[in-house]
């Protein structure tokens, strides 16, 4: 049996979870509603305030799909219940990230030309800059995987280079770093 699949999910309190028929799975709470459509072969189970998944068979795909659509159930309460955040650092001169109106994001990372980013209405922005240190983007979802995949592509625009470490990263990422060139006698 899968590890995952077979722990319950605890729902605390405030949190909705309701199963339908089709098999789809809504988690209502204080920071929105999110849905997620589980397998026919994965059934579903809302009692005292837990939520079980089990499979109907033994085969490698369902073993697979169990602990998958556990950790979606899961991701989904969490959610609804505390949110998730991901602060990204620019590092290097110059770069700058503004909020602008109808949550756009505005990035100056070193080109030609800004970079604008129109954010889903599900993720919230924050960028913040000081003199003193490098300017920091705080994202703000109850949805993860849209989280990550906007967080993904902000960070895509300049990947942090290996030498000097300029670039967009995740805080508390670390880097490897290589040696530059030396010279030679």
């Amino acid at each position: 049996m899968s590890r995952i699949g077979k722990l319950p999910v605890a729902v605390p309190t405030g949190v909705q979870v309701k199963v339908s028929d089709e098999n789809i799975v809504t988690v209502k709470g204080p920071l929105g509603e999110l849905s997620q459509k589980v397998n026919p072969e994965i059934s579903v189970s809302v009692e005292n305030g837990k939520v079980e998944l089990k499979r109907s068979g033994d085969e490698k795909s369902q073993k697979a799909m169990h602990g998958l659509y556990r950790s979606l159930v899961n991701n989904m309460v969490v959610g609804v219940s505390k949110g998730y955040e991901i602060k990204l650092e620019l590092v290097g001169v110059g770069y700058r990230a503004e909020v602008v109106p109808n949550n756009v994001l505005d990035l100056v990372l070193g080109f030609s030309h800004h970079i604008y980013i129109q954010l889903p209405a599900e993720v919230k922005v924050d960028a913040k800059s000081d003199k003193r240190s490098n300017p920091i983007i705080t994202l703000t979802s109850n949805d993860k995987q849209l989280i990550g995949q906007v967080a993904a592509k902000i960070r895509s625009f300049r990947m942090p280079e290996p030498y000097k470490g300029k670039g967009i990263k995740f805080v508390g990422e670390e880097l490897r770093r290589k040696a530059g060139k030396t010279s030679s006698k």
